[in-house]
């Protein structure tokens, strides 16, 4: 049993298309409490957990649903003796459709969300399952939506307007942004480390995934980013095409015969570097293979490239670059693809310490290079912490 659990305790929920992170935060800072749950609806799914006081468990589980992992989720916590005396539970909503700040979850704006399904049937419908379930066996404890999309609230209006007719507009189709909680977590890091350029400077970060992004800011501020009106757009992902051109569809539509189920199976499960290898998702196998494997190669190779060229538009777009920082699974772990995509940099005043960069070092150029390219860790799970404590304690958090 952990002993000293001063201060209000949050907990942290950030559902992705079939996994769940989890973990329980005193003061939103000090962690108690973290787990996963893998695989969601397929085979093979599994649970693990583990606390201050206890190794980590894992087991496979049977979870159809993200409403059947809330469950596991709770078992957990309760296994830990940690399932009474919660504040607030957080939870990362990929689509806040315009919202910039947190928001409680209440009955009326989850059926709100459920009308609006279509602007991220990936995720949203997931997210709410979850709320609902965790509002059942926590009903007096506030569920506060934390958004994916507000960090880029700031984008000014050529980065956020699509060129359709305005019609579209008017009911919302736009450009949006996501990974804004990660983002809002590194520019933190970046003021506690000091960067200058964080707080009246150019600064890319790069949030190198299963799913990916880059987002540009200037002086503090988001001013545009790769993914667009859906987490399908921008760079290529694991499982995602990234941008496409748009008369694709239409093809496929016609020569395959794919309906609008179809399509969004392909563009966010097929595609990406498990549709280009036609073997893996997973970066780490595709350079164990790729000497081998020439298709694996090729799948690196396209994502390192248009990692290059959404940073050459990125820092068009600020008019030149200050601070490049590599975050998530792939740009936090992969050394290799990190000096990949720098390779070419170098008329940006990007360079590379290859020693720095293999050491994985929180700094990973020269120490008088143009341009500082750094390796953050990201922590999205803080960050719905922090941000669902501020929700709770505001004079204004009643529904």
């Amino acid at each position: 049993m952990i002993g000293d659990r001063a201060g209000p305790r949050v907990l942290a929920v950030n559902a992705g298309s079939s996994s769940v992170r989890f973990a329980l935060f005193a003061q939103g800072s000090t962690r108690l409490f973290r787990g996963k749950i893998d695989r969601i609806g397929e085979p093979g799914t599994t649970v693990e957990w583990a606390c201050a006081d206890r190794p980590l468990e894992r087991r496979e589980i049977v979870a159809a649903g993200h409403g059947a992992a809330a469950q596991v989720l709770i078992e957990c916590l309760e296994a830990a003796r940690l399932g009474e005396g919660i504040a607030g539970v957080g939870h990362r909503v990929v689509h806040g459709m315009g919202r910039a700040q947190p928001v409680r979850a209440t009955p009326g704006r989850l059926a709100e969300w459920r009308r609006f399904a279509a602007f991220d049937p990936e995720h949203l419908p997931h997210e709410i399952d979850l709320i609902e379930a965790l509002a059942v066996r926590w009903p007096q404890v506030p569920q506060i939506a934390c958004f994916d999309t507000a960090f880029h609230a700031t984008m000014p209006a050529h980065a956020v307007r699509l060129p359709i007719p305005r019609r579209y507009a008017d009911e919302g189709v736009r450009r949006y942004g996501f990974h804004g909680l990660s983002y809002a977590y590194l520019r933190e890091e970046l003021v506690r480390l000091g960067d200058p350029a964080i707080v009246r400077g150019r600064v890319i970060l790069a949030h190198l995934g299963n799913g990916a992004s880059m987002a540009a800011l200037r002086d503090g501020r988001s001013i545009d980013t790769t993914m667009g009106f859906t987490p399908a757009g921008g760079l290529v992902m694991g499982t995602r095409t990234g941008d496409i051109d748009p008369g694709l569809a239409y093809y496929l539509q016609r020569s395959a015969g794919l309906d609008a189920n179809g399509l969004q199976t392909l563009v966010n499960h097929e595609s990406g570097l498990l549709g280009m290898s036609g073997t893996s998702a997973d970066v780490r196998d595709l350079l164990a293979h790729e000497r081998s494997d020439p298709r694996a190669a090729e799948a690196l190779a396209v994502f390192c490239y248009q990692a290059r060229k959404w940073i050459g538009a990125l820092a068009a777009a600020l008019g030149g670059v200050e601070t490049l920082v590599f975050s998530g699974g792939i740009g936090e772990n992969a050394a290799p693809i990190r000096a990949r995509i720098c390779a070419d940099l170098g008329f940006l005043g990007v360079q590379i310490d290859a020693a720095r960069n293999e050491q994985h070092a929180p700094r990973i150029s020269p120490e008088h290079a143009p341009v500082t390219v750094r390796v953050v860790p990201t922590d999205e799970e803080r960050m719905i912490a922090r941000a669902t404590l501020a929700a709770v304690e505001a004079p204004s958090a009643s529904p």
